[in-house]
C-alpha cells in the first residue's frame, strides 16, 4: 500500500494535485518502495546467481525503421531457468525495448517504462520524442544502480521509429545503456547480453546501411544463431520444441511482432543453411 493513505479512505493530496508528467517521479513520491531499485535486499547478499538472467538482444536499423530480436533463454548460474522467456516488447506505438540481465527486474522495468510513456501521453496530450523516451529510460536504469551493485543488474536496448528525424535516412534509431544509466546512440546495429560479442561480430560482416526489414530479420536470426553457437546462455532456434526468437519491427506503421509462422520460416531457413555451411 502507498504511504500516507488516510484510514477514512480519502486519497492523499499527492493524488489530487496537478503532478508531474513522469509516472516514475510520481511513484517515487507516492510509494517509493514500489520502484524496482528501492526494494531493500538482505545485507551482504550478492543475488547475481540466485535470479534468472536473460540474454541476448539485437537491434538493426533498416530502410523502413528498426528490427529488434531476442533469444528465449534465461539462465541461473549453469542451469537453464527458462527456454521461452520473452525479452523484446513494444514500449509504445513506435518504439521497442529489450532487456538483458536479471530477468524479473528487467520485465518489471519494461512494464514501468510502458506506463511511463502512456502516463506522459495522457498527461501532456502528446507523445514524447524518441530522444525523450531514451532519456526517461536512462533515468530508470540509473534508479536501479543500488540493486545492480548487489548483482541484480539489468541493461535495456531501446530502438524506435523517429516521427521527426533530423535525417530522413535515419528514421530508425537505436540506443544502448550502461548499468549506471549512461545513454549512447548506436549506428546501424547493436547487441546486448552475454552473447552480444558474437552477435555483433556476425553483424559486422553482413550488415549494410539501408537493408530492408526482411533482410534485417534474417540477419538478426543468423546473429542469434552465431551467439548461441558460442555462448551457453543464449538459446538458438529450437526446432524440436518449436521455440524461436521473438522478432519485432518498428516502422512508420507502428510496432509489429512477426507471427509464429513468419519467424518459423526464417529460423528453419537459417538452420537449413547452417547444415550445409556451419560457418555461415
Amino acid at each position: 500500500m502507498a504511504t500516507g493513505f488516510d484510514p477514512s479512505g480519502r486519497l492523499p493530496d499527492i493524488f489530487l494535485n496537478t503532478g508531474t508528467s513522469s509516472f516514475t517521479q510520481f511513484l517515487s513520491a507516492a510509494a517509493p518502495e514500489l520502484l524496482p531499485g528501492r526494494r531493500p535486499l538482505p545485507p551482504g547478499l550478492s543475488a547475481g546467481d540466485a535470479a534468472p538472467h536473460g540474454t541476448t538482444i539485437i537491434a538493426i536499423a533498416t530502410a523502413e525503421g528498426v528490427v529488434m530480436a531476442g533469444d528465449r533463454r534465461a539462465t541461473m548460474g549453469n542451469l537453464i531457468a527458462s527456454r521461452d522467456i520473452k525479452k523484446v516488447h513494444p514500449a509504445d506505438s513506435y518504439s521497442l525495448i529489450g532487456i538483458a540481465g536479471t530477468a524479473g527486474i528487467g520485465i518489471e522495468l519494461i512494464r514501468l517504462f510502458q506506463v511511463e510513456l502512456e502516463h506522459y501521453e495522457k498527461t501532456e496530450g502528446a507523445m514524447l520524442s524518441l530522444d525523450g523516451k531514451a532519456n526517461r529510460l536512462a533515468a530508470m536504469v540509473r534508479g536501479n544502480l543500488g540493486a545492480a551493485m548487489q548483482g541484480l543488474a539489468v541493461v535495456p536496448l531501446f530502438a524506435g521509429f523517429d516521427l521527426s528525424p533530423l535525417d530522413s535516412a535515419r528514421a530508425g534509431r537505436i540506443f544502448s545503456f550502461d548499468v549506471a544509466g549512461g545513454l549512447y546512440e548506436e549506428t546501424g546495429y547493436e547487441a546486448i547480453g552475454s552473447g552480444s560479442l558474437f552477435a555483433k561480430a556476425a553483424l559486422k560482416k553482413k550488415y549494410r546501411p539501408g537493408v530492408s526489414t526482411d533482410e534485417a530479420v534474417r540477419l538478426a536470426v543468423e546473429a542469434l544463431y552465431d551467439a548461441a553457437d558460442d555462448d551457453t546462455a543464449t538459446g538458438g532456434p529450437d526446432l524440436t520444441r518449436k521455440i524461436y526468437p521473438v522478432v519485432m519491427t518498428a516502422t512508420a506503421n507502428g510496432t509489429t511482432r512477426l507471427s509464429e509462422a513468419e519467424i518459423t520460416t526464417v529460423a528453419e531457413q537459417v538452420v537449413s543453411g547452417r547444415m550445409e555451411n556451419p560457418g555461415g
